[in-house]
């Protein structure tokens, strides 16, 4: 659910008083202002986060034969974009405690193909930018970061975005501050983002002509209507992370009597997490079915859930493609088994996370002891 006010819609409707409904002054005031808040020189806004890996893709020159090496657990662009390219998405397992690439494994996967590193940051959680950045930087690679689900996460004062050569995030409703539609990639490389706002604009150059393109391009405009939304949105984006805070500690609450039954997202050390959903994990003795069967009770009783996420590898065409099977990651595979997001919104009272929790717990009854 996203969290909108009148101020927001106000923002939304004044731009629509305006003749200037794209590509006008409040495109470059959102791209400022958002660059300001992550920590990086440069921002370009586009019209979706899925928009954003592929620009970087294009714009950091990853082609036919280049591998990416990334992870499993995610939203499928992640992994999409790289084939957007004709690259090959190489994949590695994840750390069970925060769902993220883990470092450890990324050095055995490289080959004289790869040509970068793509690591998300899981659900608010930070991956380990440190060590990847230090593999990266061995052996020459590209290190970029998907932050789409971690908008406002911090490590030693340095936010999400940062870490990397570029980065990305993703403005749909649910996360933690929306456009209604939108992304952003966020660099410190002026050639990059003069790259992007060329490609996300059919091609065209700042000092083009009207209809001249230097280079094929797409598509991937942003309105200044969802700009002007995400400039209002952006003002009180550390006021909705802390009241998400806030539900992630009353959800923590509510399910601290059935440790043996179910994992609750936890804090991650030197982080403070922005949470961008409420992910648990049914304990190890549950199975997939036991975990479809809960989230089948908490839907009767008109609670939404899912299971989050499902192994990128393991989805039909990535099968056909690449041939891949149950066991090739076995980490992603037992997680992505037993992983249930609850309800998440920063417009969540206390109340409504005791009725998920109770409900919740009911349907516990019901399973395998």
């Amino acid at each position: 659910m996203p969290d909108l006010s009148e101020e927001d819609i106000q923002a939304v409707v004044q731009v629509l008083r305006t003749p200037q409904l794209s590509l006008g002054p409040k495109l470059r005031e959102f791209e400022q202002k958002f660059a300001a808040f992550v920590g990086t020189k440069e921002a370009v806004a586009v019209n979706s986060g899925t928009s954003a890996l592929h620009l970087v893709m294009r714009g950091l020159q990853i082609r036919d034969g280049d591998e990416v090496i990334t992870t499993p657990f995610s939203f499928i662009a992640s992994a999409n974009c790289i084939l957007f390219e004709r690259a090959k998405p190489v994949f590695v397992d994840i750390l069970p405690s925060t769902m993220c690439i883990d470092p450890a494994k990324v050095s055995a996967a490289i080959t004289p193909r790869t040509k970068a590193i793509l690591a998300v940051d899981v659900f608010g959680y930070l991956a380990d930018w440190k060590a990847l950045r230090a593999i990266a930087d061995k052996h020459h690679l590209l290190l970029i970061e998907d932050s789409c689900e971690a908008m406002g996460s911090e490590r030693a004062g340095k936010r999400a975005g940062s870490f990397a050569d570029c980065a990305v995030f993703g403005f749909y409703p649910n996360k933690q501050m929306t456009t209604g539609e939108g992304g952003m990639l966020v660099t410190d490389r002026p050639e990059l983002a003069k790259m992007a706002r060329s490609l996300r604009n059919q091609g065209r150059d700042d000092a083009d002509a009207f209809l001249i393109h230097h280079r094929l391009g797409f598509n991937y405009r942003i309105s200044d209507i969802n700009c002007a939304l995400g400039i209002s949105q952006l003002k009180k984006l550390p006021e909705m992370i802390s009241r998400r805070a806030q539900v992630a500690r009353w959800y923590r609450e509510g399910l601290a009597d059935v440790p043996e039954d179910v994992h609750v997202p936890a804090d991650q050390e030197e982080v403070n997490i922005s949470w961008f959903v409420y992910v648990i994990r049914l304990a190890d003795r549950y199975n997939a079915r036991d975990r479809d069967a809960l989230k089948q009770h908490l839907r009767d009783h008109g609670i939404g859930c899912n299971a989050y996420f499902p192994c990128i590898h393991l989805q039909p065409f990535y099968r056909e493609a690449f041939g891949f099977k149950e066991g090739d990651f076995p980490v992603t595979e037992h997680i992505a088994e037993r992983t249930l997001a609850l309800p998440f919104s920063s417009r969540m009272s206390e109340k409504d996370v005791a009725k998920v929790c109770e409900t919740l717990k009911d349907g516990l009854l019901y399973l395998p002891s």
